[in-house]
């Protein structure tokens, strides 16, 4: 009897990994492995996914099997409605081992803690061994991070982007960084005008593949929020290219300026709409920023521009991810301001009179989209205002975004958008009334409420809302060093003047369903 020789390694990709540079490809020879790449409900529906994202995932995973397939490597790929597929990926993974006879399993390390804690459990229980390779796609790994943040009383991202900064060389003029500052945020404010010149993401038509699985989300997803078509994102490495350099030479030069700003019937501005590309693996975030900071040394972008767009990336982006690895899974738990208010449903449906919440929800439901100042300061800092259970906000970003992935959302939403996380973060909550929202964009000139009134019926919302959330987290902010002002102002305010705040907060909050 002949002994059945053993298979080749396989290499496991998930759907965020579409990248030839991933670690677990890196150390592999084409011709002694195997590539498995797998669609399962378990991840399709681990939360209800925005339809668009599901279609964007799952063509991006097929264009790429078939790029990697095209270049010699040999692919298993399982589709969603294949009869055979288990639906889980511990389920293809052990169906592939046995398929393949595969004595070793090379994963890169997900993105999620679920899926990591997924993997460990798999692998006491695989006929094969299981290796998993750090995901060095980041520029801090997770040591790196837990060592600047050890002994630190509090994390902040400016001092970790000037790390970034220094480890990257990027805008470096030796050790000092590029104009003399690290930091342009305040030239990054400017509200826009209806009368500016704004372009439009570069869009693609979908081919075959893409037509292939609007299909199938359509036909399996259909409850899932959000509208699927019309789906214009680039599927490829080369498309998401092509999209960042349309970027580069018709946004980038004004997105500093108007990186905050919000008009009606503007769901991009000069925004790079890049990030799902970036998270996906389809473009490296080192690449990006080196391709920007390009553009400034080739004088087609200004610096304000170019350092806010590097630091969301090196900076932001980055610290988040350490954040997360650094906290989890007790993270996901905190809730340091006791908010227990259930999302109210118009998150859902977009039937709001406020306008700013109107129009960034109907965005979001149309492109799975939303820039982070709509997030932060529209839609979460409603959240916040009105004490909506942290969980629930954090499932809700998550199901609606793009290139919301749970490592970037998670610390984004509890930390800068909720103050979930008692400021592990952020050093104050992110609280605004409605002048700010007033500032930054058109959308209280067609709003039904009246953001220059304060109290009452047709007084904005944000206003007393405001008030109202601070005086209810006095005993958890009141000390907050960057909120001792607001509360001064409270303090000296007239008595008849805090009830009527309270008064029409109350009133308003009553009207929320769940």
């Amino acid at each position: 009897m002949t002994e059945k020789r053993p298979g080749k390694n396989l290499v496991v990709l998930f759907g965020d990994q579409l990248t030839v540079s991933i670690a677990s490809l890196r150390q592999q020879s084409k011709n002694d492995c195997i590539v498995l790449m797998a669609e399962v409900m378990a991840e399709a529906t681990a939360v209800r996914h925005h339809k668009k994202k599901l279609a964007f995932v799952f063509s991006a995973m097929r264009h790429f099997a078939r790029e990697l397939e095209a270049a010699g490597w040999a692919v298993d790929y399982v589709e969603l409605e294949d009869a055979e597929n288990s639906q889980s990926f511990e389920g293809e993974i052990s169906r592939a081992v046995a398929r393949h006879r595969s004595q070793q399993v090379v994963v890169t390390e997900p993105s999620e803690w679920r899926v990591k804690e997924v993997m460990n459990d798999l692998a006491s229980q695989l006929p094969a061994e299981l290796t998993m390779l750090p995901d060095d796609r980041f520029l801090a790994s997770h040591a790196e991070f837990a060592a600047w943040a050890k002994d630190r009383k509090q994390l902040r991202m400016e001092f970790f982007y000037r790390d970034m900064r220094r480890k990257t060389g990027l805008l470096m003029d030796g050790d000092q960084p590029v104009g003399g500052r690290w930091n342009f945020d305040a030239e990054n404010r400017k509200p826009a005008e209806l009368d500016l010149f704004i372009p439009s993401p570069l869009r693609f038509e979908p081919d075959d593949i893409t037509q292939q699985v609007l299909q199938l989300v359509a036909r399996r997803f259909d409850g899932h929020f959000g509208d699927l078509e019309p789906f214009w994102w680039g599927v490829t490495s080369d498309q998401a290219h092509a999209a960042l350099e349309h970027f580069l030479a018709n946004s980038l030069p004004h997105f500093g300026d108007y990186q905050d700003a919000m008009l009606e019937d503007e769901d991009f501005l000069y925004h790079s709409v890049l990030s799902h590309y970036i998270n996906i693996g389809l473009l490296d975030p080192l690449e990006v920023c080196n391709r920007v900071a390009g553009e400034y040394t080739a004088g087609r972008a200004p610096l304000n521009a170019v350092e806010g767009y590097i630091r969301q990336i090196i900076g932001w982006r980055e610290f988040v991810r350490g954040l997360y690895w650094l906290h989890m899974p007790d993270y996901l738990d905190r809730n340091d301001l006791a908010a227990t208010r259930d999302l109210p449903d118009f998150y859902w449906t977009g039937k709001t009179d406020m306008a700013c919440m109107a129009a960034a929800i109907d965005q979001t439901r149309r492109q799975a989209y939303a820039h982070h100042i709509q997030r932060l300061m529209v839609t979460g800092n409603f959240a916040l205002l009105v004490g909506v259970e942290p969980k629930q906000v954090h499932q809700w970003y998550l199901e609606v975004y793009a290139d919301a992935y749970e490592w970037v959302e998670l610390p984004n939403t509890f930390g800068m958008s909720q103050f979930a996380d008692g400021g592990l973060l952020a050093s104050k909550p992110y609280a605004a009334s409605g002048n700010y929202i007033n500032k930054m964009s058109n959308h209280c000139k067609s709003c039904r409420y009246d953001v220059k009134q304060k109290t009452g019926d047709a007084a904005c919302p944000f206003n007393s809302l405001y008030w109202d959330f601070l005086v209810r987290n006095e005993t958890g902010l009141g000390n907050n060093a960057r909120l001792r002002q607001a509360y001064s102002t409270w303090g000296r305010m007239a008595h008849e003047k805090q009830s009527a705040y309270l008064s029409s907060a109350a009133k308003f909050l009553d009207t929320l369903t769940p």
